[in-house]
């Protein structure tokens, strides 16, 4: 077939009327040519790191509303499906993705469990790496959080590193806020990239230092305007990406967003083309084409740009998405899952205190990374409890693996008024994780994610609403539109209750994850991840 626009040639820096000819699935010709088409042909864009997890849709759905944002390959991290079901997970995620013609590039999880500090429900060890990255399907080294463990001469560690290494694949990174001796050595190791960095001082070091920095706009985590002033004159070690991203923004926009966001800053075009769809081709050895003869046939038609709204998306020469369509087939697929642990009590979750003073988890809006806080302690009969009034909630992690005693903490900046939300997508480990205005009320919404077997709910009053994730406790099995839908009816209900975060759902997830600074909460306790170590709820 043939078709005809006008070429964006992005490495040459050049547009042009032209035509492409496409034989076997690949380019054969590119020839200027004139005719009077205005809509514009360039590469496919790549999200250059993604938790595919995290728009709770298993990887063909996911495609399925990627291709309508011109995204025609992610690189992505299945490190929350393997802390759930180790290696079967990664092996799942896998197998789905090649049943569509969408490009996924899996690596293999590096830090399962995240930290030792936390119940998963597997391990990936460096011998379980080693095999890994002998599969061919396997494209690289998956963010190494561990910081501590590189630093600190980790023998599994290095062991996992040097296996990428002796197969020749790159090492992601993870390592937010490591500035000078530390950031060296970490990229000393042999760690590539970073998707972490929330200034524009700590980005700019990386970057000095020979890192790729990867700009960062999910659901929760937005770094795209700390950083994006570095990228006219370090587009060519940077790229994009959305590391986690809900499905009702998914259905909205992808990385044609950042692209048109950068272009609105006035920055040029061809760059912020390079960040977009080159870099990570190139930089991860993707079989993804570029825009040039021979080449995979992967690129879209855009109307202008400017927004960059794609008209057509092809792959391999095949129109995946057409006239507002996804031409992207359902796949049948099994609901793996680990869940086992019984229903809790409210008694459960009492703690037993007199203390003045408590150390308090202070959320920001839009960042991963956390403060620590000292507040007023709230007693009613021996037992701390939430105060609404200066909004300092109780928050819960429970062990879903096993019966434990739930994990206590208090979180500031949820906002709750009544009511409580809980999840079982909390990172890294995936158990359940609550906050919520009155006891009562988490136990309630705990309970109701246990009888789901995964998922995430919201408790208002008598009305208990869940949107159940039976694959993992972290994935739909349904499609990406009807996700959306239940999942933003619930983010409102969250915000009715009182809830100011722009993403409540995200944010809670994020708050189990110790490897982020500065305090957070596992199912064992509650956690400095600056000082690596836990440190006591009262002060």
């Amino acid at each position: 077939m043939t078709l005809q626009g006008q070429i964006v040639d992005i490495q040459n820096k050049r547009i042009y009327k032209g035509e492409i000819t496409i034989e076997g699935g690949k380019i054969a010709a590119i020839e200027a040519k004139d005719h009077a088409i205005e809509t514009y042909i360039l590469p496919g864009f790549v999200d250059a790191h993604i938790h595919i997890e995290s728009s709770m849709l298993v990887p063909s759905e996911f495609a399925k509303l990627a291709v309508t944002h011109g995204t025609v390959s992610t690189v992505s991290d299945p490190h929350e499906i393997a802390n759930v079901l180790g290696v079967k997970g990664v092996e799942f995620m896998i197998e789905n993705g090649k049943q569509t013609p969408f490009k996924f590039n899996f690596g293999a999880p590096s830090c399962v469990p995240a930290t030792d500090f936390e119940s998963a429900g597997a391990s990936i060890d460096a011998d379980a790496i080693k095999t890994l990255m002998a599969n061919p399907d396997i494209k690289y080294l998956a963010e190494m959080m561990n910081y501590p463990g590189v630093l600190f001469d980790d023998a599994q560690v290095l062991e996992k590193i040097k296996w990428a290494k002796h197969y020749n694949k790159p090492v992601d990174g993870h390592a937010p806020g490591l500035k000078g001796e530390a950031i060296t050595k970490y990229i000393a190791a042999g760690i590539s990239t970073d998707h972490e960095c929330f200034t524009y001082d700590e980005a700019l070091e990386k970057l000095q230092k020979g890192m790729t920095v990867i700009i960062r706009e999910g659901s929760a985590a937005k770094n795209f305007e700390a950083l994006i002033d570095l990228l006219p004159e370090h587009f060519e070690n940077m790229m994009f990406c959305s590391d986690d991203k809900h499905p009702d923004d998914l259905i909205v926009s992808h990385i044609n967003a950042l692209c048109a966001r950068a272009v609105a800053k006035k920055m040029d075009l061809f760059n912020v083309l390079q960040v977009a769809c080159i870099n990570p081709v190139k930089h991860y050895n993707l079989d993804v084409g570029l825009l040039q003869k021979g080449d995979a046939a992967d690129f879209i038609v855009v109307e202008d740009l400017k927004d960059f709204k794609t008209v057509t998306t092809y792959i391999n020469g095949n129109a995946v998405f057409s006239e507002g369509v996804a031409h992207i087939k359902d796949v049948a697929f099994q609901n793996l899952n680990n869940f086992n642990t019984d229903p809790k009590t409210v008694q459960e979750f009492k703690y037993t205190s007199s203390a003045k003073k408590i150390r308090v988890i202070e959320c920001l809006d839009g960042a991963l990374v956390t403060n620590e806080i000292i507040a007023d302690a709230v007693i009613e009969n021996g037992n701390l409890v939430s105060n609404t009034e200066n909004d300092v909630l109780k928050m819960t992690v429970v062990n879903r693996y096993q019966n434990q005693k739930p994990a206590i903490a208090f979180i500031k900046n949820f906002g709750l008024k009544e009511g409580a939300i809980a999840s079982s997508v909390g990172h890294d480990s995936h158990n359940i994780i609550a906050v919520g205005a009155t006891d009562a009320a988490i136990c309630e919404a705990v309970n109701a994610i246990i009888d789901a077997k995964g998922g995430i709910c919201a408790v208002k009053n008598d009305t208990v609403k869940t949107v159940a994730l039976p694959v993992a406790g972290i994935m739909s099995d349904k499609d990406g539109y009807t996700i959306g839908k239940q999942y933003a009816a619930l983010d409102a209900m969250a915000k009715t209750m009182g809830c100011t975060l722009n993403a409540p759902y995200m944010t809670l997830s994020f708050m189990a994850l110790l490897v982020i600074p500065a305090l957070k909460l596992s199912d064992k306790g509650l956690f400095n991840g600056t000082d690596f170590k836990f440190t006591p709820l009262e002060v």
